[in-house]
């Protein structure tokens, strides 16, 4: 059987790289038995988990309380306001119904993946902190509850285990996106080494998300349907973008004949979005309807082409507006998805299908928070296994990391100007370095001979052929 594609073999910027630790590895080199590429690889994302808290640290050390340090040193995270603002540091249940906790917490505006996660979390941290008094809290206001020393210690030990149950996470989605492609696990060093990884890592729950189409991708290459649809069902109970990977496994069944198959993941998603959405729903429908209302009444924000538009006209678009042209325009992008993948010569993967559904809803929607870049990270390293095109694609994600930061922090416009052009140069780059993933993505589904997957399986065809030729022409004496 052939063994691990070693990728200074294969690609052009790892075999540059490998000169300075004296070229690629060859055929008799030494090997240590335990350190397989699955280990090296959770070793570089433990790594780089353990960075990103670092790069948080300016914000960690003064509990977040220091506004112009979270955009300056680029160290924001929604995960402390959150706490005291939606209530989990008195352990309200985020879908509560009581007129007092209504009165006094907002909310909770995300999917009830999110929740469940913040609200379980926010139990671990108190039982860390000792089990505090509840009861002096209810009479503080968010401002000053706050400022309590007590909350202070809770806010920054919230963090810390959101963190690392998002290291956990992260460790998972890599031996996951490791176990794709068996014969290409150091595919998922794009996701172990990525500094869109270590950068937002921390700024919000959307690494829930990944984890599960992590799982997705893995169960599809296992042949699990079922499997894959509860993961994608649970994906998008966390957030709602693992939906759209409904669209490319219909890719994939509409030209394979894979009929039972597509019914399957879709029944198995939808039973376990169900099920998962159960506890909000029977505890509070009101609660649980403001995140649809909550997205649906939101204008142009953070990161967006619409906002950009609205900036350089001065036009404000109505969220009424928004929303119709956003969901056309992706509608007509999934559609040309569909022809590509139709028209492809061979059946494109779930990864390739995957990443340019997710790739077209985040250039056409109203809002692109910096740590978005999470969803496309799976889809994007196993679409396109080359270093050079991630490398390409991550910086223009780190630029506008970046940028954002210093356009909420007034950097921009330090001289008193009101046009932001530098922010729109930003978020130009974001999408351009977007639509040249997605450009190499069709390329090699169209062409597959530019795809380095493909490449490795003609190549064990052709080995496998040979092997089969060399057998059938040994003569027994």
């Amino acid at each position: 059987m052939a063994g691990v594609v070693a990728p200074a073999h294969e690609d052009r910027v790892v075999e540059t790289l490998s000169e300075s630790i004296g070229g690629p590895v060859g055929e008799h080199a030494g090997r240590h038995r335990w350190w397989t590429p699955v280990r090296v690889l959770l070793l570089l994302t433990a790594i780089v988990m353990a960075l990103g808290m670092v790069q948080k640290s300016s914000c960690y050390s003064q509990t977040w309380s220091n506004g112009n340090t979270r955009y300056t040193h680029m160290c924001y995270s929604d995960l402390p306001y959150l706490y005291t603002g939606r209530g989990f540091a008195e352990l309200k249940w985020p879908y509560s119904g009581d007129a007092t906790t209504r009165s006094r917490y907002e909310v909770m505006e995300y999917p009830v993946g999110i929740a469940y996660w913040a609200w379980g979390t926010a139990y671990v941290t108190h039982w860390l902190a000792g089990s505090p008094d509840l009861s002096s809290r209810a009479a503080l206001s968010t401002d000053k509850l706050w400022g309590e020393p007590g909350v202070l210690h809770e806010i920054r030990l919230y963090v810390s285990v959101n963190t690392i149950g998002f290291a956990v996470v992260a460790l998972l989605a890599c031996w996951l996106i490791a176990g794709v492609n068996r014969r290409r696990p150091w595919d998922a060093a794009a996701f172990a080494l990525s500094p869109a990884l270590l950068l937002t890592g921390m700024i919000n729950w959307d690494l829930l998300a990944v984890g599960f189409v992590a799982g997705a991708l893995w169960a599809w290459s296992r042949d699990r349907p079922i499997l894959t649809g509860v993961m994608i069902g649970l994906g998008t109970a966390t957030k709602l973008y693992p939906l759209f990977l409904l669209g490319g496994l219909l890719v994939i069944c509409w030209r394979k004949r894979r009929w039972t198959d597509l019914i399957m993941v879709t029944g198995s998603a939808v039973i376990a979005w169900v099920l998962f959405n159960l506890p909000a729903l029977i505890s509070g429908v009101a609660q649980w309807k403001v995140f649809w209302s909550f997205n649906s009444s939101r204008g142009a924000d953070l990161g967006s082409l619409w906002l950009v538009a609205q900036q350089v006209t001065g036009h404000t678009f109505s969220p009424h507006t928004i929303n119709v042209w956003s969901w056309l325009l992706f509608a007509a992008w999934c559609l040309a998805v569909l022809v590509v993948g139709m028209l492809a010569p061979r059946t494109p993967r779930f990864a390739q299908l995957g990443f340019l559904i997710v790739a077209g809803f985040l250039i056409v929607n109203k809002v692109y928070s910096p740590q978005y870049v999470l969803w496309l990270l799976p889809l994007a390293v196993l679409a396109r296994p080359r270093w050079r095109d991630q490398l390409i694609w991550q910086v223009s994600e780190v630029l506008y990391f970046a940028g954002v930061w210093w356009y909420l922090g007034g950097l921009f416009t330090a001289g008193g100007g009101t046009d932001q052009p530098f922010y729109w140069l930003v978020v130009a780059i974001r999408v351009a370095g977007e639509l040249y993933l997605v450009g190499v993505v069709v390329r090699d589904m169209l062409w597959p001979q530019h795809d380095p997957v493909v490449l490795t399986e003609a190549a064990d065809e052709e080995r496998s052929t040979q092997s089969t030729m060399i057998s059938s022409n040994v003569v027994v004496v």
